[in-house]
């Protein structure tokens, strides 16, 4: 382990930077590693991963990519819709690539665009978001993306304008560099100002077999009565690591919905942490994945009522085939002058074989006394009677089974306003249901 926070230490030192960095920034990066180096990559024996060991990241030598060669179309297509998106930024092994993307079709004011140009620029609202609002002091992944993040996407809408068409961020992964897997840390800084409303989407992929590791950070910050649909599309290999955290922070009556599909990688993490921290705030969290093989995908979400009058809905299920194993883990806090707090959460599993494994841990912790929280947790496998039902309406066994699990996930996917965004998210949905299936038959 000393020998990989080492390698890292080295990288650190040689890692090119924007053109124009600023000062601040430069020596934020330099707390983040020593508190990367401090802290370590996490072990089971933390409480935060004690379902999860990261072993298979923390033993290998990942590197950063020297160069970034244009993405193959193929690697990002199942999650690309053309004509949808009002702005498609499109990034290559952590670093934007500007003949992918186009930026041509938003309002006046709204600016989206490379972050670390942005940071060169020393762009307004940057220095007073910009690892302030996903602080790195107790979680190791966000110090290690702090303290190497090369570029990401910068998206900032102003007070009152409305943004029609959503935008798009795409992550793409190339694989080996120098014959070592390669790492990337991506960076997305999402910024809406009061009275603004807007839909964000954010795609991962990579070429199928290759082992690569993604660790990214999104932070989200809604102004007064703002309106924010954000969406996370994982779709990486089967062979690839992600580790991915989102903090987003609401102002009075501002909203957010967000949609976390996992349907890629060999071991995923993904921690959504939300602070509704004014008055009359609302939030939203879905969630849907699925895994097979011996896959592993752990969902950590925390909803922090920090003011009164605030509501809070979660819905998060997973679909398990083979030796695949999942975790969720649900926290709903309630603050002492949360009063009025109505929040609740739902988790549910279902597994398609005897070896699947789920551990699932709901937790409230409520230091106020007039609020209305409920949570709810469970894991199963299909309903025989219901299979036994279509079955003796003439479908047939696969069929049957297939049309249940379309239903189960339909709960989630059916709340995705976007539908292009739901019809390429089934599309590869039903592909890899057909696959986990026929493993299991």
């Amino acid at each position: 382990m000393a020998h990989s926070l080492e390698q890292y230490k080295q990288a650190f030192t040689n890692a090119r930077r924007p053109p124009g960095e600023s000062s601040d920034l430069a020596q934020t990066r330099e707390a983040a590693l020593n508190r990367f180096l401090t802290l370590g990559f996490p072990t089971t024996r933390d409480e935060e991963w004690r379902f999860t060991s990261v072993a298979p990241i923390a033993e290998r030598a990942f590197a950063l990519p020297q160069t970034s060669p244009a993405a193959r179309h193929r690697d990002i297509a199942p999650l690309r819709s053309a004509d949808v998106f009002g702005a498609e930024l499109v990034f290559v092994d952590g670093r934007l690539a500007p003949a992918l993307s186009t930026a041509d079709a938003l309002p006046r004011g709204v600016r989206v665009g490379s972050l670390g140009d942005f940071t060169a620029g020393h762009a307004d609202g940057i220095a007073s978001h910009l690892a302030r609002v996903a602080q790195f002091d107790r979680r190791p992944f966000v110090a290690f993306n702090t303290a190497f993040f090369a570029d990401g996407a910068y998206i900032h809408v102003p007070a009152h304008t409305i943004v029609e068409k959503p935008i798009h961020v795409v992550f793409v992964s190339t694989g080996e560099t120098n014959g070592r897997p390669a790492m990337s840390h991506p960076r997305v800084l999402a910024v809406l100002g009061d009275d603004s409303q807007a839909a964000v989407v954010e795609s991962y992929a990579g070429p199928d077999g290759a082992e690569y590791f993604t660790n990214v950070v999104t932070e989200i910050v809604l102004g007064q009565n703002a309106v924010l649909d954000h969406y996370k599309l994982q779709h990486e290999s089967a062979q690839a690591y992600h580790v991915g955290t989102i903090v987003l922070e609401t102002g009075r009556s501002a909203s957010c919905t967000s949609h976390s599909i996992s349907l890629g990688g060999a071991l995923v993490r993904n921690d959504v942490i939300a602070i509704l921290a004014g008055e009359g705030g609302e939030c939203t969290l879905n969630g849907l994945y699925l895994a097979d093989g011996q896959r592993l995908i752990d969902n950590h979400t925390t909803i922090d009522h920090a003011m009164p009058h605030c509501g809070s809905r979660e819905i998060y299920k997973g679909i398990l085939a083979d030796r695949a194993r999942g975790v969720f883990n649900g926290k709903i806090i309630v603050r002492p002058d949360a009063q009025k707090t109505d929040a609740k959460q739902t988790n549910r599993a279902l597994l398609l074989s005897e070896d699947a494994q789920v551990n699932s841990k709901p937790e409230l912790e409520i230091f106020a006394n007039d609020v209305k929280c409920t949570h709810g947790a469970a894991v199963g496998q299909l309903d025989q009677d219901a299979v036994f039902y279509l079955r003796s309406r003439g479908l047939d066994l696969a069929e049957a089974r297939h049309l249940l699990i379309h239903a189960f996930a339909g709960d989630v996917l059916n709340r995705m306003p976007l539908v292009p965004v739901r019809n390429g998210v089934e599309e590869v949905l039903q592909r890899q249901l057909a696959h986990a299936l026929a493993a299991a038959a």
